[in-house]
């Protein structure tokens, strides 16, 4: 997607916008002092595809951007890193910053992270110079393996209206040049824009490393890492690991592509964390699309029943990755607060819940025992394993979802496919009338991978990506540096995008069903042993 095309939305919503947004005042805090109410209307885009944009939005990203947020020079493993004491948080929130530095002074840079003329940030809030040092040692609780920081509050930040709603990273810099992110999301929670954009904060959380333990490894008495000394605890009171894209987790390759081309787009939006989704469910039917990005294995109960609800009411959802909803976790409080202990045995019998609450067990995955819940009852599509590096294999070139783009059925798109992948399998629960838009074979695993489409009775549709890859390859830019933001894959991301042009065009206007209702093609592509299960899915890798 091309600069032109923000241009052209802003256009549908007057010239007013860029004289307003560039005349505005910058200084330590950047943002609106009072921001007005968003006016939401339709535009038509480049693609002749009309989407819900919002008038705020267009004027955000037309504000002065910058790449200064990128982490730059070599930075050593521990020479600053922190935590926020909420992973999310509304205006009026004061949110606590815990940092341990090697540095003795710091600041932080807070970045609203979107499209900015295709520099990927703008600079909200800087905070003052503060003191800062070396924290107290991590704690480890036996038996579950949770590792938690027991710190002192380095800084408070004063969220307010000045922060527009969004996805941010405080960037931790030390007096030493010493640099590291913590995510931070803003919400609106009485928005009703079209679109939710959700943070996997939980599956961020259960592969974070730091202090020796995941919910897939932790040390071995000889020095390396293995699964049976796992975490079955995890918690959000600790940083992410200083080379896990900087501190930054996930967000950076699973998710800022798609949401520097929704803002770019100026969609009408709003933004939170699966946590959110797990402590108010019912917020989901003030929207018409949430959307799940490349990776968020990480569920509780309250979120699955809050998303089979809202599609069975007519909302959409769109699962942009692979391996989503494969897991059950549980949310605890920590000392710093509410939800910040992340449930998750991986091992029924072990969980003290069993015989107690079988419902809330957090066995091997969903689909066992207790639980026996397969995702695909939500998603359609169903985890099978990793290891992909194939071909994408367009199947039905005349469905929807392709609209405009240049493929016909039977065409490869040359790796496409990578990491983990789902399929449909028409002999597990889920919908029947679903439809399959391409299915890739995977070399050496007589296995495919599936895009995915199906239609509630209710309205709601439900698109699955079915592969893990797919977010990372929206990437559209080529203003950062590689090992940060991918650069663009000619002859593929342009369709890409445009797929997700088309997703937005019918998932913005309200239930899917009501312009395009699935048909059930699947048939024409599953016949005879290719129908059944292949064999049990395997564990994700960390």
């Amino acid at each position: 997607m091309t600069a032109g095309a923000l241009g052209a939305v802003g256009g549908a919503l007057g010239d007013g916008a860029a004289t307003s947004a560039a005349t505005r005042r910058h200084g330590k805090r950047t943002g609106r002092k009072a921001r007005r109410l968003p006016a939401v209307t339709s535009a038509t885009l480049a693609s002749g595809v009309v989407v819900p944009t919002a008038r705020w939005l267009v004027e955000e990203n037309q504000r002065p951007g910058t790449t200064a947020w990128i982490v730059t020079g070599t930075q050593t493993p521990h020479a600053i890193e922190g935590f926020a004491s909420q992973v999310s948080a509304v205006p009026g929130d004061q949110v606590d910053v815990f940092v341990n530095s090697t540095a003795t002074s710091m600041h932080v840079e807070a970045y609203r992270m979107g499209w900015y003329q295709g520099m990927g940030g703008r600079l909200v809030f800087r905070s003052p110079t503060v003191g800062v040092g070396t924290q107290p040692s991590s704690t480890l609780t036996p038996g579950v393996n949770t590792v938690e920081c027991p710190w002192h509050p380095t800084l408070t930040l004063s969220i307010d209206e000045s922060w527009p709603p969004g996805c941010y990273l405080l960037k931790l810099v030390g007096g030493g040049g010493e640099q590291q992110y913590v995510p931070l999301t803003v919400r609106d929670d009485a928005s009703t824009a079209a679109y939710v954009l959700q943070n996997s904060v939980t599956t961020w959380q259960a592969y974070n490393l730091w202090g020796g333990f995941s919910l897939y490894y932790g040390p071995t008495p000889f020095g390396g890492q293995d699964f049976a000394n796992r975490a079955r605890i995890v918690s959000f009171d600790r940083p992410y690991p200083q080379s896990w894209a900087q501190g930054s987790a996930d967000f950076l390759g699973n998710e800022f592509p798609v949401l520097f081309q929704m803002e770019q787009l100026g969609l009408d939006m709003t933004y939170w964390t699966d946590v959110d989704l797990h402590r108010a469910p019912d917020r989901l039917l003030q929207h018409r699309a949430m959307f799940s990005l490349g990776h968020d294995e990480y569920w509780s109960l309250e979120m699955r029943d809050g998303a089979l609800a809202a599609v069975a009411k007519g909302v959409n959802l769109g699962f942009l990755g692979a391996n989503a909803c494969y897991r059950q976790i549980r949310l605890q409080p920590s000392p710093i607060g509410p939800d910040r202990l992340e449930v998750c045995y991986k091992d029924a019998a072990a969980d003290p819940m069993m015989g107690v609450d079988d419902a809330v067990v957090t066995g091997p995955e969903w689909d066992s025992p207790p639980t026996n819940w397969p995702e695909s009852i939500l998603i359609g599509d169903m985890y099978q394993s990793v290891g992909a590096n194939d071909d994408l294999v367009i199947v039905d070139a005349a469905h929807w979802l392709l609209d405009g783009c240049p493929v016909h059925d039977g065409q490869h798109l040359p790796k496409v496919v990578q990491g983990e992948y789902d399929r449909y399998v028409p002999t597990l629960p889920g919908p029947t009338n679903l439809d399959v838009i391409a299915h890739s074979p995977i070399a050496g695993q007589g296995n495919w991978s599936d895009i995915t489409y199906y239609t509630s009775p209710g309205g709601g549709g439900v698109v699955a990506t079915g592969m893990a890859s797919f977010v990372n390859k929206l990437s559209n830019t080529t203003a950062f540096p590689s090992n940060v933001v991918p650069a663009p894959i000619p002859g593929i991301t342009d369709i890409l995008l445009r797929v997700m042009e088309n997703v937005y065009g019918t998932f913005g206007h309200g239930p899917a069903a009501d312009l395009h209702e699935s048909t059930g093609n699947w048939r024409a592509t599953y016949q005879g042993s290719a129908a059944r299960a292949p064999s049990a899915p395997s564990t994700p890798s960390a």
